[in-house]
C-alpha cells in the first residue's frame, strides 16, 4: 500500500505498486544491531534468517540506540499458535450503532472481573483486507499477563459488510472509540497494524474519555490509500495511474473481475510472499485467513470503498497532539510503508522529537512485523507494556 493501501486488491496485503518496488535504501542512522535466533512456541518453524534488531530508546529530546537483547525463549514470552478455527470459535458480537454486527474476540470469559489497577488491556486492530485471525501468532502470548481483545473492522472478517457503505478511516476510528466505551470499559492499549494503526491513531487523537492508555504501531499507514501520500515523488508520479485505476474500480464489472482474480489462492499467496521478510510464516492457514472474508458479500464493495475513498486524516498532523506513551515497531523490509518512505521518515524522527515515543526497527521483517516474525514483536513489546503498566 506504498505507505497506506495501494490501488491493488487488498490493500495492505496487496501487491505493491510499481513505484514502491524500488529499491529502499536502508537506514544507516538507525543501525545498531544483535544477532537474533528464533526460537520457542510463538513460532511454528525456524526462519532460515536471523534478522537484525534494532532500538532506538528516546531519552529527553534526544534518541540513542542500544542493541536488543536476545530473549531466551524466542518467542518473547511462551505463548503459542492459535488455530484460525479456535479464535473464530470463542468470537462474540457487539451491536454497533444499532445496526451493524461487529466480531470481536476477547481472551478473558468474564474480563468485567478484572481488579482494580490491574494491567490494562490490549485491542487488538486488523490491516486492511485482514481480520481477527490475522493475531494467531500474538494473542496466546499476549494473553499470558493481559486481557486480550481484537476487533474485526467493519466491512472486513466477520463483521457486518454492508452494500454500499462509504468507509472512511474515521469510521472506523469511531468504531474502536465506541468499543472502547461500551464493551471494554476501561482505558486500554491499541495495537494496531498498517491502515489499523492508522485508525488507533485518529481515535486517540479524538478520545476524550481517556479510554486511550497507550498505542502500538506496527508500521502505520499514512493514509486509507496512496492518494494521501503526496508528498512522495514515486506516489506523484504515479498519481494519473492511481486515478485511472479508481476510475476503473468504480465501474462494477471491472472491479468485480479484478477482486475474483486477487483472491484466488495462488495469486493471494504470491502477494502475501511479496509483503513478508520471513517467507515460511505464509502459510495455508494465512491465505484462509484472507480469502475467507474476500467472499462474503459486501466483500467487494469494502474493497472499492477503502481504495477509490478519501485517504482520511494524515498521521503527520495527528501524532503531535497524542501525549500518551507510544511505541512503533517498524518491519524495514515493507515495501507498502517503507522505511525511506515519507511516512517511515516521518515516524523514524519522533522519538528525538517527541519524549513519549519509543521506535523499534525490526530488519528483516515486512510490512506485518506481528505475523511476519511475532517473536521480535513480543520481545520489544513485552517489555514496553510492562514498564507501561508499572507507570
Amino acid at each position: 500500500m506504498g505507505t497506506a493501501v495501494t490501488s491493488s486488491p487488498l490493500g495492505s496485503l496487496g501487491r505493491p505498486s510499481p513505484a514502491l518496488t524500488l529499491q529502499s535504501r536502508k537506514p544507516r542512522d538507525l543501525t545498531t544491531s544483535s544477532s537474533f535466533a528464533p526460537r520457542g512456541p510463538a513460532r511454528r518453524r525456524r526462519s532460515s534468517g536471523r534478522p537484525r534488531l534494532v532500538a532506538v530508546r528516546c531519552g529527553g529530546d534526544s534518541a540513542t540506540l542500544a542493541p536488543a537483547a536476545a530473549s531466551p525463549s524466542g518467542g518473547g514470552g511462551g505463548g503459542g499458535v492459535l488455530e484460525a478455527s479456535e479464535i473464530k470459535g470463542r468470537c462474540r458480537k457487539w451491536q454497533w450503532q444499532g445496526q451493524y454486527s461487529i466480531n470481536y474476540f476477547v481472551s478473558d470469559s468474564d474480563p468485567s472481573a478484572s481488579p482494580a489497577g490491574s494491567k490494562p488491556p490490549l485491542l487488538l486492530v486488523h490491516g486492511f483486507g485482514a481480520s481477527i485471525p490475522h493475531w494467531r501468532r500474538n494473542i496466546s502470548t499476549l494473553a499470558q499477563n493481559y486481557t486480550v481483545y481484537a476487533i474485526d473492522l467493519l466491512g472486513f472478517g466477520a463483521s457486518d459488510k454492508p452494500a454500499g457503505f462509504r468507509y472512511t478511516m474515521e469510521t472506523w476510528a469511531q468504531l474502536i472509540l465506541d468499543f472502547l466505551e461500551d464493551v471494554i470499559k476501561r482505558p486500554t492499549v491499541l495495537v494496531g497494524n498498517s491502515v489499523g494503526s492508522l485508525a488507533c491513531v485518529i481515535a486517540a487523537s479524538e478520545s476524550r474519555k481517556n479510554l486511550v492508555r497507550g498505542l502500538v504501531l506496527l508500521n502505520c499507514a499514512g493514509g486509507m490509500n496512496n492518494k494521501a501520500i503526496v508528498d512522495d515523488w514515486r506516489i506523484k508520479l504515479l498519481l494519473p495511474l492511481l486515478w485511472f485505476i479508481d476510475f476503473l474500480l468504480k465501474q462494477r464489472g471491472i472491479a468485480s473481475a479484478i477482486f475474483e482474480r486477487v483472491k484466488e489462492k495462488d495469486n493471494l499467496r504470491n502477494i502475501l510472499l511479496s509483503v513478508y521478510g520471513n517467507k515460511e510464516s505464509v502459510d495455508d492457514e494465512l491465505v484462509q485467513i484472507i480469502k475467507e472474508p474476500a467472499d462474503d458479500d459486501g466483500a467487494l464493495d469494502a474493497f472499492i470503498s477503502t481504495v477509490t475513498g478519501p485517504p482520511g486524516p494524515n498521521p503527520v498532523q495527528l501524532m503531535p497532539s497524542i501525549s500518551l506513551p507510544v511505541l512503533i515497531l517498524w518491519g524495514n523490509q515493507d515495501p507498502f510503508t517503507p522505511i525511506d518512505g515519507p511516512v517511515g521518515k516521518y515516524f523514524s524522527t519522533l522519538p528525538s522529537k517527541l519524549s513519549n515515543v519509543s521506535l523499534v526497527l525490526l530488519e528483516g521483517v515486512g510490512h506485518c512485523p506481528h505475523d511476519d516474525r511475532p517473536d521480535l514483536v513480543h520481545d520489544k513489546l513485552l517489555p514496553w507494556l510492562d514498564s507501561l503498566s508499572a507507570s
